[in-house]
């Protein structure tokens, strides 16, 4: 049976889902994996989204919390608000309360990207304080680390992105990730796919 990644993600403006697809194809690369897109729940009215000039949403399924606990690698993807996650994805974890109470989703590894309008705007923070939500559930951590090689140390060119894991900056919306942001989410896709095949087959 083929180890399961799920790349589950809150995209407004669409920045978040083009990394999110990236990551899926860089997990399906590996051999014996499989890689699926899911889009938590939004929270806000149609109207609302509308004066926000928001996009319509993509066709990928929208996930349940239970859902989680049938994946065997997980990589959350999240729009950062005043460096932390978007309020939708926060209230997606709110809803796992009884994947906690069960400890369904401890020993899972999970993956963290994200996006941020500036600099400035939260691209370690969002990742530090999304930590947490991984942490009360006994679930592993995989940042990237410098394993994306000299891809982490580009200077010539505006780069999202840490350690913790893939971004991309959105500015006022028109930009789009580069092709050395996108380059970076297949790594991750990659690479957490690797150490969640490892595991698996380990235990």
């Amino acid at each position: 049976m083929a180890v399961q990644v799920y790349i589950v993600y809150y995209s407004m403006y669409g920045h978040v889902e083009r990394l999110a697809q990236e990551i899926k194809k860089g997990a399906d690369s590996v051999e014996g994996v499989e890689a699926k897109l899911w889009q938590v729940p939004e929270t806000l009215a149609d109207e609302v989204l509308g004066k926000m000039r928001a996009p319509p949403k993509s066709d990928a399924p929208i996930i349940t919390p239970n859902e989680l606990s049938e994946a065997d690698g997980l990589v959350f993807g999240f729009p950062t608000r005043f460096g932390m996650m978007a309020a939708q994805f926060k209230a997606f974890l709110d809803a796992t309360g009884g994947l906690w109470k069960t400890q369904q989703l401890a020993g899972k590894p999970a993956g963290i990207f994200y996006s941020t309008s500036s600099q400035g705007g939260g691209q370690e923070t969002t990742a530090l304080t999304a930590i947490t939500q991984l942490a009360h559930h006994g679930m592993l951590f995989v940042p990237i680390g410098y394993t994306f090689g000299a891809g982490m140390f580009e200077m010539d060119e505006i780069k999202g992105g840490s350690p913790y894991g893939s971004g991309t900056y959105a500015g006022d919306g028109s930009r789009q990730p580069t092709k050395l942001e996108l380059d970076q989410a297949f790594h991750q896709g990659m690479y957490i796919a690797t150490v969640t095949k490892k595991l698996k087959e380990a235990a």
